[in-house]
């Protein structure tokens, strides 16, 4: 973990993550759609037998998941959770729609990504698969996107049907289910997944591509950012 914060860094919310990490990347999203000037600390979840297994990330997170987010003397915990407080913090732009209908409906899509999908696949699922269960490289892609293509599409059918759906998932300003499903879409292309008949998924993740708020927040953008790492 770095440690290198100048004085200016330390008065910043600091958000603790790695440059891959969907949860980590949708939590930079919504920073930066809100406005809020952030510093990074990275924490390499590779290096060393990941670095969020360190005594001094496991004393912000005893969980050892990214991310974590030091805000108003907080920390917190938990990609959705923390969005959701910068929500009611930080109410505007919002990142949820004014009526319930709508912000449950925003809800289960993000839900969708970040609970259905994402928790199948992560770091700590695919070492599982390969240390405990000894499943090679091609199987562990199988695995992998089996579940992601599973999910896409459903997400995908919800969308597309849907009236609510505009330019982004909800309407016509990017929200809470933008911030997720940018980073899954990026990582099903870096597995090689399918994203053969998701026109509106393809369509929402262009719409975002140009807004500074996704394009900083970007995985090949951040500091941390190592080819092959």
């Amino acid at each position: 973990m770095s440690t290198n914060l100048t004085a200016a860094d330390r008065a910043l919310p600091r958000l603790h993550g790695y440059w891959r990490s969907s949860a980590a990347w949708r939590v930079r999203i919504a920073l930066n759609l809100k406005g809020v000037e952030w510093s990074a600390t990275p924490v390499h979840l590779v290096r060393g037998g990941g670095e969020q297994r360190q005594p001094a990330f496991l004393r912000l997170n005893p969980q050892g998941l990214v991310p974590a987010l030091e805000i108003d003397g907080l920390v917190l915990t938990q990609s959705l959770a923390i969005i959701e407080y910068l929500e009611e913090t930080r109410p505007a732009p919002a990142l949820l729609p004014p009526d319930p209908a709508g912000r449950a409906r925003v809800r289960s899509l993000a839900q969708l990504v970040a609970s259905d999908i994402h928790p199948l696949n992560n770091l700590r699922v695919l070492q599982q698969l390969e240390g405990r269960f000894g499943l090679d490289a091609a199987q562990r892609r199988d695995w992998y996107c089996h579940w992601v293509e599973e999910g896409l599409r459903a997400l995908e059918k919800r969308i597309a049907a849907a009236p609510e759906t505009g330019r982004f998932c909800h309407g016509d300003a990017p929200g809470l289910a933008d911030c997720c499903l940018v980073p899954q879409l990026y990582n099903a292309r870096r597995y090689g997944c399918s994203l053969e008949g998701l026109p509106e998924l393809l369509r929402i993740e262009a719409a975002c591509a140009v807004l500074p708020a996704f394009t900083a927040a970007a995985a090949d953008a951040q500091a941390d950012a190592v080819a092959g790492a």
